[in-house]
């Protein structure tokens, strides 16, 4: 079975070798999805969540009147679906932009879980309020920058992320997003956002390579972005450390 990769918890919380293990082999066997292929649709009963081994995956909630909001682009070592196991049915539609391996955890497996390693239960805590953060500056920036500074957020966001799982290179990674997808993120048409993305590279600022993308003056490139770099803590003071519970 494929193992969860941990790089996102390591560089936040100390895990305990048995919460370390716990969490790799939470999941079912690995899933292989083709790209465009629903992993779970919106309004399906609510029965698990499910952890990205490879590849990418968007959470997207349709609109009545047949548009699409991307909620989240999700990156190898996301958990997905995390918030719909607060309702009866999903409220967002997971679908793999790239061919992906994925692993469902049975909310009963999650249950389980809890009981037993209790200060798990604090650290997933805490990464809900990571993502409850980005969520935050995602619905600050739509509402209050141009499409500029729309599409840099985004960059950056991917870019640190990336980072932090060891697939960018001098500020160079894969982005396998199509321009729909993107304008889908940012609440943009397709047309707008090839028109913004080539502004950035006629101020020398992104290069584009086919499904590669060059952020050429991160600086710079922060100086843009609506919002400040958000500088997680690691290990808070209020999360118990391992072995107090």
């Amino acid at each position: 079975m494929q193992e969860f990769p941990l790089t996102r918890f390591d560089d936040l919380v100390t895990l305990s070798p048995a919460e370390a293990e716990v969490l790799r082999s939470l999941g079912k066997d690995a899933v292989l999805y083709r790209r465009n292929a629903v992993i779970r649709r919106d309004r399906e009963p609510v029965g698990a969540i499910y952890m990205l081994l490879e590849g990418w995956a968007s959470s997207a909630i349709r609109l009545p009147n047949g548009q699409r909001q991307i909620i989240k682009v999700h990156i190898p070592g996301d958990m997905m679906g995390t918030p719909s196991m607060a309702l009866e049915t999903a409220a967002d539609t997971l679908t793999a932009i790239t061919e992906c391996r994925v692993s469902a955890v049975p909310l009963t497996r999650l249950r389980e879980l809890l009981v037993a390693y209790p200060r798990l239960g604090g650290v997933l805590f805490l990464f809900v309020q990571i993502e409850r953060i980005a969520l935050m500056d995602i619905v600050a920036s739509m509402g209050k920058s141009s499409a500029r500074e729309r599409l840099v957020r985004l960059l950056l966001d991917l870019h640190d992320r990336l980072s932090t799982i060891g697939v960018v290179a001098d500020g160079t990674f894969d982005l396998p997003l199509t321009q729909e997808q993107i304008g889908d993120v940012l609440g943009l048409t397709s047309v707008h956002v090839n028109r913004t993305m080539r502004l950035l590279e006629r101020e020398g600022l992104v290069v584009r390579e086919g499904h590669r993308i060059v952020l050429c003056d991160l600086a710079a490139l922060r100086q843009i972005s609506p919002l400040p770099p958000r500088r997680l803590r690691a290990d808070p003071p209020w999360l118990p450390q391992p072995g107090e519970l």
